[in-house]
């Protein structure tokens, strides 16, 4: 029964083998105001049929857009939106004579009143002349080369229209689209580039000193529909760089937005692919997923489109085992781990990857065997204050509220006493750390899959040798013979930047309230929480 939910992800001719507290969601904007543009249109321009689901071919792409100049102030975006430090990078290529926009998905962001996760500028001086101009900056990347520049103590990523005007040749499946009409020399540079990006929404180019927005691809009015749609068709977007499909799930799980048809169909279609892409790229991408703010929606558009399957087969061997099916509207324990971790993240707010893999590897040892819910809330606790087991099981025995039943891996507690509490505590402790060897191991992750031969299999270990050796780390001073001279965060606000590089203090700190947050949710008797654990829910 549980195989033929993953009917549709099958290749038949493919087989490879201190408590938690609680955060207000973040909210994306439903609406736009309503603006007034200067609009151009092609010759070819059909007129707009009125339908977010519809479908784009092969030859309707080629035909000319509308393009659309936008006064920025009438959409909301203003120049005190952009990072100080991206300002000063600006200013300084504009004084000598340059042209310079912002461009990508820090405009998409600042439209929709969000935080960029970073800021992305295109200039019409040569990267050369760019490196010249900073004292700290270099050119990186090979194939599509661009500038980092630091700045303040963050980079700043700077391209050239010069560099993509010379890699054009290389693209010869733009070459038949027609450019906009009634467009100078500037306006084909600036189109000519957005052509080339993936997104519709991450196609807009903003001119701070003009104030005007432009908007070639109709990203605009995707943004208002809230569709993620490929700029050309999506299966050649797609065969061109396959990352683009780990994009098109992360950029709708950030902001909530849907995937067009014709995009979610090449998604579905072409998702083997994105084992083509280098291991560190993969991991790259599923970090962006799961610690900026966006783990459980990336986690829902990953299984709705079979693509867990091949980065995660464990979990997604726990999604088919409890009969979850690929739209399906419910909850789990991992979604619901990893609800209560997008409300302490953000884009600018995100967590070390160490935080991500622990809870991945906490909750397959939960699922492989359910727990008493007091010994994981008592795990916790051990975690947070550094390894003090009496006073981690001594919190634990005063909790005074029940745990979320709604997950079997939550088990009703036992009233076990506290050398049998001690025992379990070690027990799952280990039990984690053998999740994380298995999680590395290539025979564990080619197997995870192996009760559902219908489904997609996959050999992939995400999981690199260093990144298991620090996670391992996070629980070596959960044992008996723990020092006494416990270690454990002071305070209860969450150093970001701390948690960013990867404190172990910070880590389990923030692990301790999301562990503890899922097993005892907040409800209005959250003083008496409070009072028992000593632990406050901000």
């Amino acid at each position: 029964m549980a195989i033929a939910t993953l009917k549709f992800a099958c290749k038949p001719n493919l087989l490879l083998r201190p408590a938690p507290f609680q955060c207000l969601r973040k909210v994306v904007p439903k609406s736009l105001p309503r603006v007034e543009v200067e609009e151009r249109r092609g010759s070819h321009r059909e007129q707009d049929k009125g339908t977010s689901e519809e479908l784009i071919s092969e030859n309707n792409n080629s035909k000319v857009r509308a393009w659309k100049k936008l006064n920025s102030k009438e959409i909301g975006l203003r120049n005190s939106m952009i990072a100080i430090p991206t300002k000063k990078v600006l200013n300084v290529l504009k004084k000598k004579g340059h042209d310079v926009y912002l461009v990508g998905g820090c405009v998409r962001d600042l439209i929709l009143k969000q935080t960029p996760k970073d800021f992305d500028i295109i200039t019409s001086a040569d990267l050369k002349e760019v490196r010249k101009t900073f004292s700290l900056c270099e050119i990186v990347g090979k194939r599509f080369p661009i500038c980092h520049v630091h700045m303040d103590g963050t980079i700043v990523e700077v391209s050239s229209f010069n560099t993509a005007r010379c890699k054009s040749s290389m693209h010869f499946i733009y070459d038949d689209i027609e450019a906009p009409h009634d467009c100078d020399k500037e306006d084909y540079l600036r189109w000519r580039n957005c052509l080339r990006r993936d997104f519709t929404i991450n196609g807009l180019m903003f001119d701070p000193y003009a104030r005007i927005v432009y908007d070639y691809m109709g990203g605009m009015e995707d943004i208002v529909k809230a569709k993620v749609r490929t700029v050309v068709p999506a299966a050649t977007s797609f065969r061109e760089d396959c990352a683009r499909i780990l994009r098109a799930i992360r950029i709708a799980a950030r902001l909530g937005f849907s995937i067009s048809r014709e995009t979610a169909q090449s998604v579905k279609n072409l998702s083997y692919s994105v084992l083509r892409l280098d291991r560190s790229r993969l991991l790259m991408e599923i970090n962006y997923m799961l610690a900026y703010g966006s783990g459980e929606a990336s986690l829902r558009l990953l299984w709705r489109f079979g693509l867990l399957d091949i980065l995660l087969p464990f979990q997604a061997a726990y999604f088919v085992r409890g009969g979850f099916r690929r739209r399906d509207k419910r909850t789990n324990l991992l979604l619901s781990f990893f609800s209560n971790v997008d409300k302490l993240l953000a884009p600018n707010r995100p967590c070390h990857s160490s935080l991500w893999v622990v809870i991945l590897a906490l909750h397959k040892a939960l699922s492989d065997k359910p727990r008493d819910s007091s010994v994981v809330a008592a795990f916790s606790l051990a975690l947070h204050n550094g390894g003090n087991l009496s006073e981690a099981i001594s919190i634990a025995r005063r909790i005074n509220k029940t745990h979320d039943a709604r997950f079997p891996e939550l088990l009703d507690p036992s009233g076990l006493d506290e050398e049998d509490l001690e025992a379990e505590i070690l027990d799952l402790a280990e039990s984690v750390k053998g999740s994380l060897l298995q999680m590395k191991d290539r025979h564990f992750v080619s197997g995870a899959m192996a009760d559902y031969p219908q489904a997609p299999h996959s050999d992939l270990v995400l999981i690199p040798i260093p990144m298991y050796l620090r996670a391992l780390n996070f629980f070596d001073c959960v044992r008996v013979s723990a020092s006494k001279n416990f270690l454990s965060k002071q305070g209860r606000q969450i150093d970001y930047e701390s948690l960013a590089r990867g404190d172990l203090l910070e880590v389990r700190h923030v692990f301790a309230r999301i562990v503890f947050d899922t097993v005892y949710p907040l409800h209005p008797g959250k003083d008496q929480l409070k009072k028992s654990t000593g632990f406050s829910r901000g």
